[in-house]
């Protein structure tokens, strides 16, 4: 087997020099530019096959060759959800403005290939946007310490983060719901690994607790449309009047599920969701929904680690929270209440639907 050395016609990267060694592309160059923080024996080994097969690193003094490639990496949880469309419009159009592209990576909702795909570009961009990460915190902030890292939708008291008001946009529509008539309420849970699926229940089961609305939780599903069929087979046993879904591709896929089986959106149960992606505003009944500034979260996020990469010091503390806004559309409506005529011996249905 022949070995790769610098006379070929293409350089040795660290690549080549992960898959010779068996680690990943990260621990070798954590390896050249951090030395203390890689084992001493798997350091030795690294920089040994490194020689053998003619890998270069930078010499001491000069900075590492991520440093004017003017590349940042955004890491998005599902390309295909709509909801990061405008984000990413809202980080490219200020990467650009400030001189830097992006480079787009998909996560497809699992933690360990958003992990391996980080890795690989640690070698390549400035500095990293993570939007709804589903890696663990301990995991994001090893690679914090590799690059500048703002982090979306979770909040990180020692890595820079931006959320959304998750508290208030759930307060929100529980008062909605309670002016509406409705005395309970079932919350379709998302991905286990995202904290704002975990802000969003807590906030919702306490603010119940506090107003008399009874909560109710299933889940996890899938956050996609996928995900909100799934949710709707399993609502159909014991119908509620109120749903709250953890975003709007759940909650269009259960209206979707529900109406497919018979079920009135929203004259039998009223349903709201999270995020105000296009299709909510679309679809028919158009969609209650709790809206988040998505495109100005993108930008300030880029603009956020691109003042870290020219030198600004994070301040430990807590997150930036962006502002939300409940936007009341057609798929909730008062409680209809069924009551007894005295007259007649039947059942009637009372309360508008409008």
């Amino acid at each position: 087997m022949c070995k790769v050395t610098s006379e070929s016609s293409t350089p040795v990267t660290i690549y080549d020099v992960a898959r010779a060694a068996g680690v990943a592309p990260s621990t070798v160059s954590r390896t050249f530019a951090r030395p203390g923080r890689v084992n001493a024996e798997t350091s030795a080994r690294i920089r040994k096959i490194a020689e053998e097969i003619g890998y270069r690193a930078n010499p001491i003094g000069q900075p590492p060759s991520y440093s004017d490639t003017r590349l940042l990496g955004l890491m998005v949880s599902d390309v295909a959800n709509p909801f990061y469309s405008q984000l990413t419009r809202g980080a490219q159009i200020a990467a650009n403005d400030a001189g830097y592209e992006l480079l787009l990576a998909d996560a497809r909702e699992s933690g360990s290939r958003e992990r391996n795909a980080l890795d690989r570009l640690v070698p390549v961009v400035e500095g990293f946007v993570i939007g709804s990460s589903r890696m663990s915190d301990s995991a994001l902030r090893t690679i914090a310490k590799q690059r500048p890292m703002v982090v979306l939708n979770r909040a990180l008291t020692d890595i820079p983060s931006v959320v959304t008001d998750n508290v208030s946009g759930v307060h929100a529509a529980a008062d909605l719901l309670l002016e509406l008539g409705h005395e309970a309420v079932v919350y379709v849970a998302g991905p286990e690994a995202s904290w704002a699926d975990g802000i969003r229940f807590r906030a919702l089961r306490d603010y119940g607790t506090a107003t008399g609305l009874y909560t109710h939780k299933i889940g996890p599903f899938l956050p996609t449309f996928e995900g909100g069929l799934s949710a709707a087979q399993a609502l159909l046993e014991r119908l509620p009047t109120a749903v709250i879904a953890y975003n709007d591709l759940m909650a269009v896929g259960l209206m979707h599920g529900l109406l497919c089986e018979g079920v009135q959106i929203p004259e039998q149960v009223s349903v709201i969701g999270f995020d105000d992606i296009l299709i909510s505003r679309l679809m028919l009944p158009t969609l209650t929904t709790v809206a988040a500034p998505t495109r100005q979260m993108g930008a300030t996020a880029v603009n956020n680690v691109i003042a870290l990469i020219k030198g600004a010091k994070h301040r430990t503390g807590e997150a930036s929270v962006m502002p939300v806004q409940l936007r009341v559309r057609g798929s909730t409506a008062q409680r209809r209440r069924k009551r007894v005529s005295p007259a007649l011996g039947t059942t009637m249905v009372s309360g508008s639907a409008s």
